[in-house]
């Protein structure tokens, strides 16, 4: 599956942002999938993740209550809402997926779980 993230910018403290990926190539709702980022220096780590379905959704401790993750399987995309942006917050975000045949409700938290990458979309939240 090929994934192109979008709608990074740069954004003031407290400000709120709409993240999109955009998924073609494999059928779309055979896809877990997940964001994560990966501040300067840092680790990626895990932001949100959702089933095929979209009937289960998984947060990092750290966003929860600022983050919400959905999903639409006709128009093929995932979108990560984002509110409250903090400084900390400033990061690339990458979008992933899993595609293989398997139930409704499962979702990853892990890197290694996902096989498919896009390029990632900057996030700068100026304090």
């Amino acid at each position: 599956v090929q994934l192109q993230a979008s709608g990074g910018g740069l954004v003031q403290a407290g400000a709120s942002l709409r993240l999109s990926c955009a998924a073609s190539g494999r059928t779309f709702s055979n896809c877990v999938m997940g964001w994560f980022r990966q501040a300067p220096e840092k680790e990626r780590e895990f932001v949100a993740g959702i089933s095929r379905s979209g009937s289960n959704r998984r947060y990092a401790d750290s966003l929860k209550g600022r983050v919400t993750i959905s999903r639409d399987n006709v128009k093929n995309t995932v979108v990560l809402q984002m509110d409250s942006l903090k400084s900390e917050d400033t990061a690339v975000y990458y979008c992933a997926a899993k595609c293989a045949y398997g139930n409704s409700y499962s979702t990853y938290s892990t890197a290694t779980d996902f096989d498919s990458w896009g390029q990632g979309t900057l996030v700068t939240v100026s304090s």
